[in-house]
Parts: C-alpha cells; structure tokens; sequence
C-alpha cells in the first residue's frame, strides 16, 4: 500500500476531480454493472495506442484490479482446466484459480536475467486443457520490467500454442530510467489478450477499488469470452460510482510531473537499497527495473541456523524491528522482499539493522561465497515489498514491531 507512509499523496488534480463529482450530487447511486459508458469511454482513450486501438465497448470496469483478474480466470477456466502463474508471482493469482476448481502451474522466472520468463520451461507446461497464461509486467514482486523483444517472445510462445493472455499490468508505465513500458496488447494482432489494471498503483489511490479489464480480441477468439464477462459482471452492482465519474478528468489532467515524481522517488530507493544491500555478506539484492519492489536473495549457506526464509524474516522482525516479507509466500524460498514507498530516509535504517542482524547470524562455509547472482554480479534482483521495516516509531508494542516496515503487504498477501 504506498499510502501507509504519507509520503507519496495523490496529485492535487485528482483530488479535485473527485471533490467536482461529490459536489454534482449525481454520481451517488448504481451504475451499469460494467461501468458508466464515459467512464468506459475514458479508459478506452487513456489505453489505445496506434497498434492497438480499444473502443468503450472493449472495457469493463471492476473492483479494482484483484477484481479485474478474478472476472478474467472465472471467465476463461473451469474446473478441468489449468492455468499458468508466475514463479515468483503474486499469491492471489494462486489464491483466485484454487478457490474455483481451476489447477495452478508455474513457470519460472530466471532471476539471473532480470527475472525474464524462462520460455522453455512455459511451454513444457502448456497442454490442451491449458486456459490462460498469466503474464505480470511489470512485476509484483520481482520489479522487473520486460524488455519489448522478450515481450515478442512470450506473445510467439503463446501464440504458437494458441492460448490467450491474461495480463497483470497494474504497474504500467512504472518503469525506471532507461527502460521502456510496452503492453502486450500493444505489440500483437494475433494473440487474444485481457489486460487487467487499475487506479492503484499509478495514481496512488488503492482504496478507491477501481480497476478495468480491457479486451483485446483478435480475430473474434474472444465473442463468447466478452458475452461471459459481461454476464459475471452483473453478480454485483458494479465499482465506486463517484470514482467512476471523475475517471476522465483524473486521466487526463494528472499532470506528467506527478507519474516522474513517483518514479524518480521510487528508484531513488532501490538504488539506496542495492547500494547498502549489496555490501551485506551472504545477501544478493537484484536491481529492479520498475514497479514497487525490490528481492533480495539470502545465501544460506551461511545463515545454517535458519532452514527457510520464513525464519530468517521472522528473527530479524523480532531483533531488528525489520520487516520483509519472504519470498516463500510467491512460491521462492530463499529471497525476500523489499518495498520502495518507504520514506526514502528509513532506507539506511532498515538496511544498518538488517546489516546487523546478517553479522550476528553470518557463518563462513567451506565453499566460499561469490557475492553475485550467476550471470549478473552485484546486480540488484527485481523487486520488493515491505522491508520488515520499522514501524514510525520505532520500537516494540504489545509484542508487534513499531519498527521500519518494508513489506507493503497486500490484504491477500498477508
């Protein structure tokens, strides 16, 4: 959640395009299940690009994004069916398949390449009964940020299996300095692809709940897909009407100053993380290229008195008031992660105690330790979360850290 802190607050224009809508007194009721036509409008404008054009019709409004993905498995698999996640990936997209039947496979991500799709491993688990690869980008919790040709090559895997996409693009356009945001929807005219997103993350506002699915057909592959999305849409009433209703304004007059401002403070943090982290024996952080998150893998090897990364978090919340979360809950033992919304001057804090904690509990094997991940020496690990930080004011209550918190967890995560 980067609002946790205060110190990243929403633009002013958003703000005002909200407090328009509350004084009009006409956005208080129901809306259409799939949300209001200008609204839909909107979001169409804001996500067309000149090869990929969307029409208000091609978008459906949702509960914010966890909404949008939910809508999408429920639409696409059935209990039979499979579908692929991630790995590591976020938890809710195991969490959502499970609850309805529907069976879970992993691909891997290589965080050697800055946690890419290891592609032969993806099609190895794709079969007849396979409904949907899932694909995050950028990515929770990894940071990463694809480059376009990797992009290409996921769409050709995919494509050649013919499988349609669900993609996780709610960190679009959160890319660092010298990297380029492409949606997938953006670089294929044969792929079928629902993209899913939302206000959250861009425009710093995750407890407004307002997310949207965007259909990308092709080929008319998806006619019976849009009719069943339209129909699981009416089981409720629809999203947050008044945000709905300042939708346009707030897409068109956030000021480009806000978004740079984000991401210029974001990747001030990760380069302050991977600068003290990565000075810290038997820790390997990987430089993220975007998103909110940094991971950080733990050699443990030299940590032989934990046998997870569970404990290894759990002690260094209890000694050092330092919060992360393990790795183990994205399905990747032996990293954590680390948030980038922390306030940027809890960063030293957070990495002296953790500094601290891997001092106290360092051990030299007979194998000495190379202080790199293969193929990419003391290169930061894309992605982060919640620190095990401390909490603002620093110290223990009631048996809880009042520490500094670098988890960012997710209500479904925690």
């Amino acid at each position: 959640d980067p609002t946790v802190f205060g110190n990243l607050p929403m633009s002013e224009e958003i703000e005002n395009a909200v407090i328009k809508c509350i004084k009009q007194r006409k956005y208080n009721g129901y809306a259409p299940s799939v949300g209001f036509d200008f609204a839909r409008q909107a979001i169409a404008e804001y996500v067309s690009t000149p090869s990929s054009q969307v029409q208000a019709k091609d978008v459906i409004l949702t509960s914010g994004c966890s909404g949008a993905l939910e809508l999408c498995i429920s639409c696409l698999a059935e209990p039979g069916h499979n579908i692929l996640i991630p790995k590591p990936g976020f938890s809710l997209y195991k969490t959502l398949a499970e609850s309805l039947g529907i069976e879970v496979r992993s691909y891997n991500l290589l965080p050697e390449h800055s946690w890419e799709i290891d592609l032969q491993h993806l099609e190895k688990l794709i079969d007849d009964e396979t409904a949907a690869v899932i694909v995050c980008n950028p990515s929770n919790p990894c940071g990463s940020a694809y480059r376009k040709e990797h992009l290409l090559a996921i769409l050709e895997t995919v494509a050649r299996h013919k499988k349609p996409v669900i993609a996780d693009e709610i960190y679009e356009h959160f890319v660092f300095n010298g990297q380029a945001y492409h949606s997938l929807a953006s670089l294929s005219t044969v792929v079928p692809i629902l993209a899913c997103s939302g206000l959250t993350k861009r425009f710093l506002v995750p407890g407004w709940r307002l997310g949207w699915i965007v259909i990308n057909d092709r080929n008319y592959a998806f006619t019976e897909v849009r009719n069943g999305l339209l129909k699981l849409s009416q089981r409720i009433l629809g999203p947050n009407t008044l945000v709905q209703a300042a939708l346009p304004e707030i897409l068109k007059l956030t000021p480009k100053s806000f978004y740079t401002e984000t991401l210029e403070y974001l990747e001030t943090n990760a380069q302050l993380f991977y600068k003290y982290l990565s000075k810290i024996q038997g820790l390997m952080p990987i430089m993220p290229r975007g998103a909110m998150y940094m991971m950080i893998g733990i050699d443990m090897r030299h940590f032989p008195e934990f046998t997870s990364d569970i404990e290894f978090t759990q002690l260094l919340v209890t000694e050092q008031s330092v919060f992360c979360l393990p790795a183990s809950c994205f399905q990747y033992p032996n990293y954590f992660r680390v948030v980038l919304t922390i306030p940027t001057e809890k960063v030293q804090e957070a990495c002296d105690r953790i500094k601290e904690f891997c001092a106290q509990h360092y051990h030299f094997p007979a194998d000495p330790f190379v202080h790199s991940v293969k193929g990419h020496k003391n290169e930061q690990i894309n992605n982060t979360s919640y620190v095990n930080g401390l909490y603002p004011n620093g110290h223990y209550e009631n048996g809880k850290s009042n520490g500094i918190e670098v988890n960012g967890l997710h209500d479904a995560e925690k």
